[in-house]
């Protein structure tokens, strides 16, 4: 496995980076190029939540995927758009080194949890504005996903609590807040989405990704909600690997990968 940091440094931002997580080519398993998940975390805008990060890196490597885990920049130290563009490089990146790293540049897949959730899906709604690739100076090819995959993320400020929205916008909070609610956002450049979200989510209602799902379709876009009936907000893969405790240990979610790649042989 190639395991490697690397630093971003986008619109200012000191802290950011990506870490690596990609199946080398060998003697007993096939040269081939392979589809890449790249992971955003959860936290709030305020930090990078570790069990949204690795434990979903390794599940998807023992798969046959490559994956990035992207620690991007947060309050107070950075405001957006600056996680934006570190997002935008990193899809660049890929594409970039396509061959050197055996990525199969057709499948970058983004993936998002929570704030992280808000990132990613952000990202898919505004990914051909032209001041991301005149920022990174790339063409806008380069940086289009090829699929989204939500979880219980953040998508309306209507159905949020917490500081989410506050964090990521600092001073610029009433001027931007309605174009960071992405139900109003989407477009037909979202790629096929993929979402999951509990009913019993207090902290960010699921009535966000019903929004965001209602939104998509409206476009035309290909998307799958699953709703699970019960589980708190956070819960990454539902299991022991990713519990704080034992209330995040809930075994009707835990399904929610399995899905996913099934869903993935049809993109």
């Amino acid at each position: 496995m190639l395991h490697k940091k690397i630093e971003l440094r986008e619109n200012g931002s000191f802290d950011a980076y990506a870490t690596t997580y990609l199946i080398e080519s060998n003697s007993e398993i096939k040269n081939r190029r392979r589809p890449v998940v790249i992971i955003c975390p959860g936290g709030a805008y305020m930090s990078i939540s570790d069990r949204e990060g690795e434990p979903i890196a390794l599940r998807f490597l023992a798969e046959g995927y490559h994956a990035i885990v992207l620690h991007y920049s947060v309050y107070p130290n950075a405001t957006y758009p600056t996680a934006l563009l570190e997002l935008g490089r990193v899809v660049s990146m890929l594409r970039e080194k396509s061959d050197e790293w055996l990525i199969d540049k057709d499948k970058i897949i983004l993936m998002g949890f929570s704030a992280g959730g808000h990132l990613a899906a952000s990202y898919s709604c505004f990914w051909t504005k032209d001041f991301i690739s005149r920022s990174l100076s790339c063409k806008r090819e380069e940086l289009m996903p090829n699929a989204l995959i939500l979880g219980y993320p953040v998508i309306t400020s209507e159905h949020t609590l917490g500081g989410s929205f506050r964090h990521l916008l600092g001073d610029k909070y009433d001027e931007l807040l309605e174009e960071m609610s992405l139900e109003k956002q989407v477009n037909t450049d979202n790629p096929p989405t993929f979402m999951w979200h509990t009913v019993t989510d207090e902290a960010v209602s699921y009535k966000n990704s019903v929004l965001f799902e209602a939104a998509l379709k409206e476009k035309g876009i290909s998307v799958q909600l699953h709703l699970y009936p019960e589980g708190m907000h956070g819960l990454a893969l539902a299991n022991e690997a990713t519990a704080a405790d034992e209330s995040q240990i809930v075994p009707c979610c835990q399904g929610w990968v399995s899905a996913v790649l099934d869903w993935l042989k049809n993109i």
